[in-house]
């Protein structure tokens, strides 16, 4: 994705770019358009100049002929003279070379910044539609480019549609886990109740174990002792074993012994 970001913003400054040159472009047609208005404002001031002079060229004409054909009047009675109809003809010349020079100069400087701006023009022109060209390229570009985007919109969503529900089954597969582990606290808590119990249980009865068997090790004593002093003493044994027997201690022997026994 950083890779196609990339590229989309590299061929967006490219478009950027060229937007600019044809801008710039449109403006120089623009002032070359003026120009050429303002050559063809130049021009006509000239032929209108140009048709001024001629306009005045033919009334000086026409006053000098009517002078001339005045003079021929007077010429008649006076000496001769300068030769008038020579005069205007070269005076005629004369502003019509005039007129040509100035209309070659015009045409000349007109055809001169004319050729430039064709020139400019057409460069521009070719400039123009090379930028075409690659703007045309650029949007192909950019189409392909906003076609791979969609893709990648695409696999994007799908892509986290499926981890949506991954994390969704392995919620529900960890809350199931949790209950199992809970269960299990459970049970475990109630087996180590059970085994405290039972060691309990197993502590009193270890005790009483001991009891029993200290009793019956007193018993047993007290037994292998009378039995001594009966070989020893004869009735006198079996007196005191009466007397014993008769006695407090030998009361709690009996159920004691029984219980050994069992």
């Amino acid at each position: 994705m950083s890779d196609f970001k990339l590229k989309f913003e590299n061929e967006l400054f490219l478009h950027q770019s060229v937007e600019s040159d044809i801008n710039g472009l449109r403006r120089v047609l623009d002032d070359l358009t003026m120009n050429r208005s303002d050559l063809e404002l130049q021009i006509e001031g000239l032929n209108e100049e140009l048709a001024y002079l001629k306009k005045n060229h033919e009334e000086e004409l026409m006053s000098f002929r009517g002078v001339a054909s005045g003079d021929v009047n007077v010429e008649m009675d006076a000496a001769p003279g300068v030769d008038l109809t020579k005069l205007l003809n070269d005076m005629r010349s004369q502003y019509e070379e005039l007129a040509d020079k100035n209309r070659r100069e015009a045409e000349d400087q007109f055809n001169k910044q004319v050729g430039a701006l064709r020139q400019e023009i057409s460069a521009n022109v070719d400039q123009l539609s090379s930028s075409k060209s690659e703007i045309t390229d650029l949007k192909r570009t950019l189409q392909a480019l906003e076609l791979e985007l969609q893709a990648q919109l695409a696999m994007k969503q799908s892509l986290e549609g499926t981890l949506a529900e991954t994390e969704h089954n392995y919620c529900d597969q960890l809350s199931q886990i949790q209950i199992q582990i809970s269960s299990l606290e459970e049970q475990l808590l109630q087996l180590r109740a059970e085994m405290e119990n039972q060691n309990a249980e197993y502590q009193q009865l270890l005790g009483i174990k001991t009891r029993l068997e200290r009793e019956i090790e007193t018993y047993r004593r007290l037994l292998d002792g009378e039995g001594s002093s009966t070989f020893a003493s004869g009735g006198s044994g079996s007196a005191s074993y009466s007397s014993t027997v008769s006695g407090g201690s030998g009361k709690g022997m009996l159920p004691n012994l029984a219980l050994g026994a069992r």
